[in-house]
């Protein structure tokens, strides 16, 4: 809905009933992905898309039918249906479109979700978009930090889905969440899609080394938005870090304060100092670790190398001014003890521990635990 904001506001401001068409599914080679959306307004206006031109017609036909009725209807797109080449998919494609209509009464959130999402406030909303009950089908959560507004219709449901849908938002992805009728973690006749505003966490990878592009692949898959970052021109270079959204040549500690002092780094931005070396790594990690300058600090400051290596950093920032206390928000030697060799194996075990942080885990076999697996905040 992101993109197509400004006109929804207007219309739903002025009372007009509109019709939202969200991509809730894709396979294949679909041309839009999953939270791509294209409204109908009340004067008939059309904005966004959902696919790039293939199916907005008969989308557009389907949006006059639910403003109309108030029906929402979950639709899909494809070589698989019988009109394929009516709606234009020909390349193979095949796209799920929920169409709701949306009005003051319907969504009365409408007004804080915009202006979440243009403070750059996380705000995720949670849809029904298949049910065995029809009239659950479209009921919709508004989810923030610390609030929660709507209901999908029970409690056990409304509980479920809060969790989940966090997990989606602090990792800036949208995604279809299935449960059981209730909302039970087995099943999926229950279908919710969430729509996450927040722009996708930040990982910081300093050290332009085949360590790098692992951590980098798998940040990537977590959902962070990734950066690799070393002094050295030779090795930092987009085509070593294919994985990676973007390559920076400059002095990691150069590089981290310009970002820290521009406010792009936040509460969920996470560091993983790769080098080793402490010409780069100690004044990299005195910036990372200092009580000054940070209006939010990273949630994960992580490096890698020996005990050794790890003794010898410590001591050189000691001499630096660093305190215990400071120290005791590195995670060195970086990772969790899980046996890792290989840099793919390393770069889960930095995942590992990062994800533990995030969710309050303690890195234990669950096996071993008794009790509920996921936390309830």
């Amino acid at each position: 809905m992101r993109d197509v904001l400004d006109d929804a506001e207007r219309w739903w401001n002025a009372g007009e009933p509109i019709a939202l068409a969200t991509v809730v599914g894709t396979w294949k080679s679909s041309p839009r992905q999953a939270g791509a959306s294209m409204m109908l307004g009340g004067d008939g206006a059309v904005v966004g898309s959902v696919s790039g031109g293939c199916v907005e017609g008969a989308v557009y036909e389907l949006a006059q039918q639910v403003v109309a009725d108030g029906v929402p209807v979950l639709q899909r797109y494809g070589v698989s249906d019988d009109d394929a080449f009516t709606v234009g998919l020909t390349c193979g494609g095949i796209l799920d479109v929920f169409v709701e209509r949306i009005d003051p009464q319907s969504f009365p959130e409408l007004g804080a979700v915009a202006e979440a999402i243009r403070s750059g406030t996380p705000v995720a909303v949670a849809t029904t978009t298949v049910h065995p009950d029809p009239a659950r089908v479209g009921q919709r959560m508004v989810l923030f930090a610390d609030s929660v507004s709507g209901t999908l219709g029970s409690p056990r449901a409304d509980a479920a889905t809060t969790d989940d849908a966090r997990g989606l938002l602090a990792a800036g992805r949208n995604g279809t969440l299935e449960y059981g009728p209730d909302g039970e973690r087995l099943g999926d006749v229950m279908q919710v899609f969430v729509s996450s505003y927040a722009p996708p966490a930040r990982m910081l990878v300093f050290g332009a080394i085949d360590f790098a592009s692992a951590a980098a692949r798998v940040g990537a898959f977590l959902g962070y938005h990734v950066t690799v970052c070393d002094a050295r021109a030779l090795f930092a270079t987009p085509q070593r870090f294919p994985d990676a959204d973007e390559v920076v040549v400059e002095w990691p500690h150069r590089y981290l304060l310009a970002e820290r002092d521009a406010g792009r780094l936040d509460e969920r931005t996470v560091l993983a100092v790769l080098t080793h070396d402490p010409k780069f790594d100690v004044p990299l990690l005195e910036v990372a670790l200092a009580d000054e300058g940070w209006k939010q600090r990273p949630a994960y400051v992580g490096a890698m190398g020996s005990r050794r290596t790890h003794d010898d950093r410590e001591a050189r920032l000691r001499e630096r001014g660093v305190t215990d206390e400071q120290l005791s928000r590195l995670h060195s030697p970086i990772g969790l003890n899980i046996g890792a060799r290989t840099p793919e194996e390393t770069a889960v075990s930095i995942a590992a521990e990062i994800i533990a942080g995030r969710w309050g885990g303690d890195g234990r076999r669950l096996t071993e635990m008794s009790g509920a697996i996921h936390r309830h905040d």
